[in-house]
């Protein structure tokens, strides 16, 4: 898998998302409370600091929980929450690790329909409904991963246009992203 991602908007962050499928994984499970950008770097951070050029299920599984608490504390830190979100993207890991045998590309490759895919997703720890579907739309959108029915799937973010990072490809289309969750906000306030 090599993928042309625009995430982080760092270029060895990207460059990390585009070719490391569980560093995407990992990405993903990052973006929350944080801006999506702090979250994409955030996998490039934790293998630099475990001294290695990929994000690896099977390091990241086995390192001693305290280290990683270090690890994703920093400065600077991968996260607002560094020791319960490096305790989910351990937990993510060692999932990879025991169901895809350390593959995260074998959670969707050969899956036969978008539902399977997204019940995958839905099953790994710190993946929620709603992470789960952004998942799905970012890897039919972006990856060419299109299982029949994965846009039903992916719910509202299978959709065209700007609704989630499955949609950010550059950064005109990151600011269409932030307008349009900006006005989501605003219309549940009003």
């Amino acid at each position: 898998m090599r993928l042309e991602i625009r995430l982080a908007q760092q270029p060895a962050a990207d460059d990390l998302l585009g070719r490391d499928p569980f560093a995407l994984l990992t990405g993903m499970l990052l973006d929350q409370q944080v801006p999506m950008e702090k979250a994409f770097a955030g996998p490039r951070l934790i293998a630099d600091r475990l001294g290695s050029d990929t994000l690896d299920p099977k390091l990241v599984a086995a390192t001693d929980p305290e280290r990683f608490t270090e690890l994703m504390t920093g400065p600077p830190a991968v996260h607002r929450y560094p020791k319960s979100m490096g305790a989910r993207v351990q937990d993510l890991a060692r999932a990879v690790v025991e169901q895809y045998d350390g593959d995260a590309t074998r959670i969707w490759q050969g899956v036969a329909s978008g539902a399977e895919l997204y019940k995958r997703l839905n099953a790994l720890p710190g993946y929620g409904p709603q992470k789960a579907k952004i998942f799905v739309a970012l890897l039919g959108k972006q990856a060419n991963v299109t299982p029949e029915g994965w846009r039903q799937a992916a719910g509202d973010y299978g959709l065209d246009g700007f609704r989630s990072v499955a949609d950010v490809v550059d950064d005109d289309s990151l600011i269409k992203v932030r307008e349009h969750k900006k006005a989501v906000k605003a219309a549940a306030k009003g």
